[in-house]
């Protein structure tokens, strides 16, 4: 394969992170971006604003992110973990992530998601140190699982996890799968009995971590995530 060619497969298979900023320094998140290549930023804060770690904020962000050498996109207002769409709460008045997955602003937000990530790498940024208490690796991750370009999980140690560790970590939290998937017969358990099993824990963790509006009412205010 000549250069000219190996150039065009690298920029048609496009590598995806996500990262939470937690309550890293500026600095600590920048590292983390550069030593996994990143070179943009995709926001999937419904609020890109953080009242406990103000240099998040939208605006100290980006200005970081710029001196630093990256890009910043803002993908809070089709990705994000809090929708404005009534429809995507369960009755409970929690996000439900399989109904989010299947609206039409969702799946154009992946569409730009994916069309960034073939002219930069892209970190997917939200709050939470693990991808299994955020939206990102509970909403999003198995979204584009799904289009063939699993993310890699740029954790707050400095370690890079990948989905399919995640999802390990997904079945054995939830215990779904217990005793098919490490018995006696766990070589025979075809990839779409795994795959139900997983969208059975992806569901389970979601009820557990989803953000949730508060009590039903007018003017009524939402938990944080």
């Amino acid at each position: 394969m000549g250069q000219a060619e190996a150039a065009t497969q690298m920029r048609t298979s496009p590598r995806l992170f996500t990262v939470g900023h937690s309550h890293h320094e500026i600095g600590r998140l920048l590292a983390l971006l550069r030593a996994a290549g990143a070179t943009a930023v995709a926001d999937v804060r419904s609020q890109p604003y953080s009242q406990r770690h103000p240099q998040f904020n939208r605006p100290e962000l980006e200005d970081a992110l710029r001196q630093g050498g990256l890009g910043y996109l803002f993908f809070g207002d089709t990705l994000g973990g809090r929708p404005r769409q009534r429809r995507v709460y369960d009755g409970d008045g929690r996000v439900d992530y399989e109904r989010v997955r299947a609206t039409a602003v969702f799946r154009r937000g992946l569409d730009l998601l994916c069309r960034a990530a073939e002219e930069d790498t892209v970190a997917l940024l939200c709050a939470e140190e693990d991808p299994l208490d955020c939206h990102r690796g509970l909403m999003i991750a198995p979204a584009l699982v799904e289009r063939g370009l699993a993310p890699d999980h740029l954790r707050g140690d400095g370690s890079v996890e990948t989905t399919a560790r995640m999802e390990d970590r997904l079945l054995a939290e939830t215990g779904v799968g217990d005793g098919v998937l490490d018995g006696l017969f766990a070589a025979t358990v075809t990839a779409a009995e795994r795959g139900r099993l997983l969208a059975e824990a992806y569901r389970a963790m979601g009820r557990r971590k989803a953000f949730r509006l508060r009590a039903a009412g007018p003017g009524a205010e939402r938990d944080s995530e």
